[in-house]
């Protein structure tokens, strides 16, 4: 009898080529799928994650399901899985689904994500792939008022790579924080969903209003113009968490 569990699994981005498999690269997802495949003795076990990662991005609490025949008690899969996956993984939850059609991506709600700045004048080695260094004066009332013009619901299509697939960019966030301590700046983001590299332009266009590139009040023009190449640069992967997924 297949069983379908749900996960909760956080890594390390920095020694991966994003989440999703790729021919000849290291993968979250190949890297797990290869451990449950073992345990299942060869037969092919596939994952379904909340959404992907790109390279170098990390996950605090990343959510995927599987399903499995195997007559493995539920408080062991984790154990199980932790001895067999790489220290730059770790499951930090199984249970089983509480509906057999449950659905890692498509039943989520909502998705918190957070982005780091490390605003050290000095490069320091051992933060460089976990936040972006920007050792430059940032006025975070600005990036603040900025902030309040992205909140609610809009089209989001001047906020997302013009590679994104999907064809529906109407988005609504509910909040953005972004906080000071000492040295360190952080972003707080939850919404519904999120587009394909949507939080690290929504960083990177806040910075240019922080470092007096752009005003707020611009944020608004470049909703309505529903176009890539009126927002900001897309800030670097390894600064970026997914933080956590909602049901």
């Amino acid at each position: 009898m297949m069983i379908r569990y749900k996960c909760i699994i956080s890594y390390d981005g920095s020694g991966f080529s994003g989440y999703q498999v790729q021919p000849k690269k290291r993968t979250v997802q190949s890297v797990i799928e290869a451990v449950l495949t073992k345990m299942h003795k060869g037969s092919s076990v596939k994952i379904s994650a909340s959404g992907r990662t790109d390279a170098g991005v990390h996950a605090k609490g990343q959510v995927i399901h599987f399903d499995s025949p195997l007559s493995l008690p539920v408080e062991k899969w984790e154990l199980a899985l932790n001895s067999m996956l790489p220290e730059d993984i770790s499951v930090l939850s199984v249970k089983e689904a509480d509906d057999p059609a449950f659905h890692a991506r498509f039943d989520a709600n909502g998705k918190e994500y957070r982005y780091y700045l490390n605003q050290s004048p000095k490069r320091d080695p051992f933060q460089r792939n976990y936040a972006f260094h920007y050792p430059y004066p940032l006025n975070l009332e600005a990036m603040r008022e900025a902030s309040a013009y992205l909140l609610g619901t809009h089209d989001f299509s001047s906020f997302c790579s013009a590679r994104t697939e999907v064809e529906d960019k109407v988005r609504t966030i509910e909040t953005i924080e972004i906080l000071q301590d000492e040295e360190k700046v952080s972003f707080r983001f939850v919404g519904n969903g999120f587009l394909y590299n949507m939080v690290r332009i929504l960083v990177g266009t806040l910075i240019e209003v922080g470092s007096g590139k752009r005003k707020s009040e611009e944020i608004v023009e470049i909703l309505e113009k529903r176009d890539r190449r009126c927002a900001g640069k897309t800030a670097p992967g390894q600064g970026l968490y997914l933080w956590q997924v909602f049901y």
